[in-house]
């Protein structure tokens, strides 16, 4: 497959146009109907185990000696300021400030072994959302190729069957996106055609300075706590507007039905019954009330906010478990876009202040959740950034007052709960600076097989490019020793 070079336009014919001008019939904004793109059917068509998958994604890199693999014997620059506490499972450690995960170690898992060898954001972000080692020829760390590797949500949409008027895969709260503005690689479908990008449920607005869990938690890694005015968490609005009845949407649908027939007797082609999907997913998600209630988690009841937090991570992961249950099989949770936790300098308070408090709370409510409904069990849960921090603590006075920890692909910790592993273990283990593994190293295709493996995804799934060659997803087994 060939991608449009920089300085050549798109070219559409007929059929895309009237289909465009569908859409603006019925009053709906393109970056609604954006969401609605539905992948080509593919040849491989898995029998689904009931089972999801919920992915935290940490943009910037969380540290392992600030979080699941401390080092309480090492020296004071490699150590730190943070001391373990002993979780409800005996021997395992964690980071004191983490004390409602601490409690729940029976529902999840660590590995303190996961190793690439980038140090760079963009590379790191193409390596763990997309699941490959090794970087796309056409890598550009400014911007997304359509030469990249596809997303592991892009490889999911793309092979799980839709189970109802939402697509099989989404990314929540917001794209990953820069200070600078550039949007940052791995998060699309590449080479597999801009038709297989993930659904981005935009309800968390960009801004270039602000970082962590507005508005409770926001922060900027050298200005510290902030409050920026104007930040509104908000889902896509599907609701039909006020100018738009019933009755006239009815007619529209009539004029529809018109446009449809003319574009019928001009192209005979599969891609109709596409079309005919499209507006019918619109439909339908304009009068599902169930739909509007997933996406309106800031108006949930006041038990449940206060179990999540009234605050940006707590709303994501309470929307992801909502989707789940509605039947979404794969959420993507951006805990923190911009690179939230790159955490150069400042990073112990910034750490337990700003960041922990949240992801503490609002991933211990959704534990809590898939838990209680039973959902946990055939759920999978992973939490991960591209990277973890260097062994040793260093300082940029230049730019921060207080000390952090720069990019460290070669070694980070992950954490992984329900979906039928088995809660309260460790694999592997790293050295004793936390710098390299030195057991059971796993690495990006192991951790992408074992997303594919907790979907019910088969060892000989692959998706098909527009030469019907097949393109397998696995490229490594799934992590030994996690599941029962």
């Amino acid at each position: 497959m060939s991608g449009i070079g920089p300085s050549l336009h798109p070219r559409f014919n007929r059929r895309s146009v009237l289909q465009a001008g569908s859409i603006g019939l019925m009053s709906l904004g393109m970056n609604h109907i954006s969401a609605l793109r539905e992948a080509s059917a593919s040849p491989v068509l898995p029998e689904i185990k009931a089972k999801n998958v919920i992915y935290l994604f940490l943009s910037g890199g969380l540290g392992q000696h600030e979080s699941f693999d401390m080092k309480p014997e090492a020296p004071a620059d490699v150590r730190g300021e943070f001391r373990p506490i002993p979780t409800s499972v005996p021997g395992i450690d964690i980071c004191e400030h983490l004390p409602l995960l601490a409690q729940r170690a029976k529902h999840w898992s660590l590995v303190r072994s996961l190793t690439h060898k980038y140090n760079e954001h963009s590379e790191g972000h193409v390596i763990m959302l997309t699941g490959r080692n090794t970087l796309p020829p056409t890598f550009n760390a400014s911007k997304p190729m359509p030469g990249d590797w596809p997303s592991i949500v892009s490889v999911a949409g793309s092979l799980l069957p839709q189970s109802n008027n939402l697509p099989p895969a989404v990314v929540l709260p917001q794209k990953l996106i820069h200070s600078s503005g550039r949007v940052i690689p791995g998060q699309f479908a590449g080479v597999m055609g801009p038709r297989h990008d993930p659904w981005f449920i935009e309800a968390s607005p960009f801004h270039p300075k602000t970082k962590g869990a507005y508005p409770v938690y926001e922060f900027n890694h050298q200005k510290g706590p902030m409050h920026t005015a104007g930040l509104k968490y908000q889902a896509p609005n599907l609701a039909l507007s006020e100018e738009m009845t019933q009755p006239r949407l009815m007619k529209r649908m009539d004029l529809l039905k018109n446009i449809e027939n003319q574009r019928r007797r001009w192209d005979q082609e599969a891609s109709t019954r596409s079309f005919d999907r499209y507006r019918q997913g619109v439909i339908s998600l304009l009068t599902d009330k169930k739909v509007h209630e997933v996406f309106d988690v800031t108006n949930a009841d006041e038990k449940t906010l206060e179990r999540y937090g009234r605050h940006s991570f707590g709303w994501s992961c309470l929307m992801a478990r909502r989707l789940v249950e509605y039947g979404v099989n794969l959420v993507q949770v951006n805990l923190g876009g911009n690179e939230s936790w790159d955490t150069h300098g400042n990073m112990f308070p910034h750490l337990k202040n700003q960041l922990f408090p949240p992801t503490d709370q609002a991933v211990s409510a959704l534990l809590d959740d898939l838990s209680e409904s039973g959902l946990l069990d055939e759920t999978l849960v992973v939490m991960a950034g591209e990277f973890g921090r260097t062994p040793k603590i260093s300082h940029l006075p230049q730019h921060y007052d207080l000390p952090g920890r720069d990019h460290w692909g070669a070694c980070q910790s992950i954490l992984l709960a329900g979906g039928g592993i088995t809660g309260g273990t460790v694999v592997g283990a790293s050295d004793k600076h936390g710098a390299y593994p030195v057991s059971d190293p796993q690495t990006p295709e192991s951790f992408a097989a074992t997303i594919y493996n907790a979907l019910g995804l088969p060892p000989t799934a692959a998706w098909h490019d527009d030469a019907d060659r097949p393109h397998h997803i696995y490229h490594a087994d799934p992590i030994p020793g996690l599941l029962v």
